[in-house]
C-alpha cells in the first residue's frame, strides 16, 4: 500500500502526539485503575492476629523517633557520636519495630533511620519484623520499610561484622543479612502467588527479586514510598537502567528458584495486572544474570499463549498483543529476547500483521517495543518493507512511537536510512517542491505537517506552493514534542544527517534558542554536539546562529545546560567570543539562578579583570582535552 494521492483531510493534518498510554490516558484503550481484590484468607496452618491485636504507636514515642532523626541530621556524617546515637535510635527502634512500620509518620521516618543504619541494628530490626511479614509486607505503610531493608543489601552485604558485646538477640544468635534475605525469599516461596498478587505485597515480590539479582532497576527505584506516577510519566521500558552490585552466589540461585515458582501459575501471571508487574521484572534480571533461564520463562510465556484459541486473523498470540494486561507482559519478553528468536517471532506470528498492530490502541505498544528489540539488517529489512507504506497513516492515528520506534531501529542497525528519511518528508509535506525540506525540523519537532504548522490552505490536487523564506522566518517556533525530539536526535544519527543539519541553520537565532530553552528540544542540540555523523565544521555551522543569544541562554533552565556543553566543546577561540558576549552583561548573570553558574563556569570574573590569565588556563584545558580525545581514538 503506497501514500497515495494528498486528500483534503491530509492537507492540514495535525499529527497527535501519542504517548500517552496507561492509567486513564485519553485513547490509550486502557480503562482508569480500580482493580477489586477480594481478601485471600491466609493459608493452611497460618493465622494472623486481627488488626488490634497489633501494637500501636504513641503519640510520645512518635514525638520521640521524629526528634532523634532531626538530631541525627544535624550530626556530622562521620564520628563517634553520630555513630552512638545510631545505636541507641535503633537499639528503641527494634523494640517497637511493628508499631513504627505500620504507622504512616512512623513508617516514613524509619525508612530513613534504615538508610543510616549499621549491619547488625539492620538485621536486628529486620529480625524484629519477621514474625509479622506477611501482614507488615500487604500493609500500605509496611511494604515500604521492608522494600526499605531489602535496598540497605547493596551497601551492607559483605561489610565486616561489628565486633560488639551482644552477638545474640532475643531468640537466640542473630542471623546475617545473608541468612535473612534467604528466610525472606523461602517465606515468600511459599505463597508465592498470594504477595504477587496483592498490591502491596508485589513491591515487595519485585525488590526482593533485584536484590537477589544483584542488580537494581531505576523504574522500580522510582516507585519505592508507593509513588503510583501515571505511566506516562514514566521512563519507557526501552530505557529502563539498572545498577549492579556484588551478591553472594546462594542469592542467584535463590533468585532461580524463586522465578521457577513462575512457571507453576503462567496463566495468572500473564493475565493479572499486580501479578504480571512481578514477571516483568524477573525477566529484567534474570536477562541480565541468569539469561538462559529468562529464556526458558520467555518459551514458557510465549507457548501458553500461542495454544489458546487462534484468532480469526491469524496467530493467538495477536489477542494478547491487544490486551491491556498480557500485552505488557509481551513487551518485556521482547525486550528480552535474542535476535534468533525475535526472527521467529516474526514469521511465525507478526508477519503481514504489521500494520494492523501499529494501528490498534494497545497492540502499537508492544510493536514499538518490537521494533527497539531489532538489531539484525536480516528481520528489519522485511519489518521495514511491510511498516514503511503506512507510516503517515500511523502518525495521523495518534500513534507516533511507533514510527520513532522505526527509525531508531534504522539508526541502529544502519540501513534503510535514507528511505524512512524519504518517507518522513512524504508524510509532513515537505518532500516536493524540493524548496520545502529546509523546514522540516520544525516540522518533525511539532509533528505537524506543512500547511498546519504554516497555517496554509491548499485544496485537493492543487501544485503545492513553493517555501517562502520570509514566511518561515517571521513565524515562531512551535511547541517541540518530546517525541519529536526524539525523531529528530535519531536522525542526527543517521550516517548523512545533512538535511536536518540545512534545516537547523535555516532557523533564525531566536527560533533556535526557543529549541535550545525548550525541555525537548534541547536534547535535539544536545545531538548535534555529541552525533559521530556530525563534522565540526558543520557543528559551528548551526552553533553560529546562537551567536547574539548567549546571555538568553544562559539565563535559561535548560538552555544553560546546552551553553556549558556548547563550552566545554569550543575551541579558544570560541569561548573568548562566548565570554566576551557574557562579560558585557556580568551583572545580570549574576543575578540569575541559571546565569551565575554559568558566569562560575566560563570564569567569567577572571575573564574581566585578568584577561591573560585567563587565556593560559584555558589554553591548558583546550591542551589537556586535545591529549585526552587522542588517547581515546587510539
Amino acid at each position: 500500500m503506497g501514500l497515495g494521492p494528498r486528500s483534503p483531510h491530509q492537507a492540514g493534518r495535525r499529527f497527535p502526539a501519542g504517548g500517552k498510554r496507561g492509567r486513564g490516558a485519553k485513547g490509550s484503550g486502557r480503562p482508569p485503575p480500580g482493580r477489586q481484590r477480594q481478601p485471600c484468607p491466609p493459608p493452611n496452618g497460618r493465622s494472623e492476629p486481627p488488626p488490634d491485636a497489633h501494637p500501636h504507636l504513641s503519640p510520645e514515642a512518635l514525638g520521640y523517633f521524629r526528634r532523634a532523626l532531626s538530631a541525627l541530621k544535624e550530626v556530622p556524617e562521620t564520628g563517634e557520636e553520630r555513630e552512638l546515637m545510631v545505636h541507641n535510635v535503633l537499639k528503641e527502634v527494634e523494640a517497637q519495630a511493628l508499631a513504627l512500620a505500620t504507622n504512616r509518620a512512623g513508617s516514613e521516618m524509619l525508612q530513613e533511620l534504615l538508610g543510616f543504619s549499621p549491619l547488625k541494628p539492620l538485621c536486628r530490626v529486620w529480625a524484629a519484623l519477621r514474625p509479622n511479614l506477611r501482614f507488615v509486607a500487604c500493609h500500605r505503610c509496611g511494604v515500604h520499610v521492608l522494600q526499605s531493608a531489602l535496598l540497605q543489601l547493596p551497601r551492607l552485604l559483605g561489610s565486616p561484622a561489628e565486633e560488639e558485646e551482644e552477638e545474640d538477640g532475643k531468640d537466640g544468635p542473630l542471623e546475617t543479612l545473608e541468612e535473612l534475605g534467604l528466610g525472606l525469599a523461602a517465606e515468600v516461596c511459599d505463597d508465592f502467588l498470594f504477595y504477587c498478587g496483592d498490591t502491596h505485597g508485589s513491591f515487595v515480590v519485585r525488590t526482593l527479586l533485584q536484590v537477589l539479582g544483584g542488580t537494581l532497576l531505576e523504574s522500580e527505584r522510582g516507585r519505592h514510598r508507593g509513588s503510583q506516577l501515571p505511566e506516562a510519566q514514566r521512563a519507557p521500558s526501552r530505557e529502563c537502567k539498572a545498577t549492579d552490585f556484588e551478591v553472594p552466589e546462594t542469592f542467584l540461585s535463590c533468585l532461580q528458584n524463586l522465578s521457577s515458582c513462575f512457571l507453576k501459575d503462567i496463566a495468572v501471571f500473564i493475565t493479572d495486572k499486580i501479578s504480571s508487574f512481578c514477571l516483568q521484572v524477573a525477566l529484567q534480571i534474570l536477562h541480565r544474570k541468569l539469561p538462559q533461564f529468562c529464556a526458558h520463562l520467555c518459551n514458557a510465556v510465549l507457548g501458553y499463549l500461542s495454544s489458546r484459541n487462534s484468532s480469526a486473523d491469524g496467530s493467538p498470540l495477536l489477542l494478547f498483543l491487544r490486551d491491556q494486561t498480557s500485552s505488557r507482559l509481551l513487551e518485556q519478553v521482547l525486550l528480552v529476547s535474542e535476535p534468533p528468536k525475535l526472527q521467529s517471532l516474526f514469521e511465525d506470528h507478526f508477519q503481514g500483521q504489521l500494520q494492523t498492530l501499529a494501528a490498534h490502541p494497545i497492540a502499537n505498544f508492544p510493536l514499538q517495543r518490537f521494533l527497539d528489540a531489532v538489531t539484525t539488517p536480516e528481520l528489519l529489512s522485511p519489518v521495514f518493507e511491510e511498516l514503511s507504506p503506512a507510516l503517515e497513516a500511523v502518525l495521523a492515528q495518534g500513534h507516533p512511537g511507533v514510527v520513532i520506534a522505526l527509525v531508531g531501529a534504522c539508526h541502529r542497525v544502519g540501513i534503510h536510512q535514507a528511505q524512512v528519511l524519504q518517507l518522513l518528508l512524504e508524510a509532513f509535506h515537505c518532500a516536493e517542491p524540493s524548496s520545502r525540506q529546509v523546514a522540516c525540523v520544525p516540522l518533525f519537532a511539532t509533528l505537524m505537517t506543512y500547511e498546519v504548522y504554516y497555517g496554509l490552505a491548499e485544496e485537493e490536487g492543487a501544485v503545492p506552493a513553493e517555501h517562502q523564506v520570509e514566511m518561515a522566518t517571521a513565524r515562531d517556533l512551535g511547541e517541540v514534542t518530546v517525541l519529536g525530539s526524539l525523531l529528530l536526535q535519531h536522525l542526527l544519527q543517521f550516517s548523512s544527517p545533512g538535511l536536518i543539519l540545512r534545516s537547523l541553520g535555516a532557523l533564525t537565532g531566536p527560533q533556535l534558542l526557543t529549541l535550545a530553552q525548550s525541555p525537548a528540544g534541547s536534547h535535539v542540540l544536545d545531538a548535534v554536539l555529541t552525533s559521530p555523523s556530525v563534522t565540526r565544521k558543520q557543528r559551528r555551522r548551526v552553533l553560529k546562529t546562537l551567536k547574539g543569544q548567549y546571555v538568553a541562554l544562559a539565563c535559561s533552565r535548560h538552555g544553560s545546560r546546552v551553553l556549558d556543553a556548547i563550552w566545554s566543546g569550543a575551541a579558544l577561540g570560541a569561548r573568548k567570543e562566548i565570554a566576551a558576549e557574557l562579560g558585557a552583561r556580568n551583572q545580570e548573570l549574576i543575578r540569575d539562578p541559571f546565569g551565575h553558574h554559568v558566569a562560575r563556569n566560563v570564569a567569567l570574573t577572571t575573564f574581566l579583570k585578568r584577561r591573560e590569565a585567563w587565556e593560559q588556563q584555558q589554553g591548558a584545558v583546550a591542551k589537556r582535552r586535545r591529549a585526552l580525545n587522542s588517547i581515546l581514538e587510539d
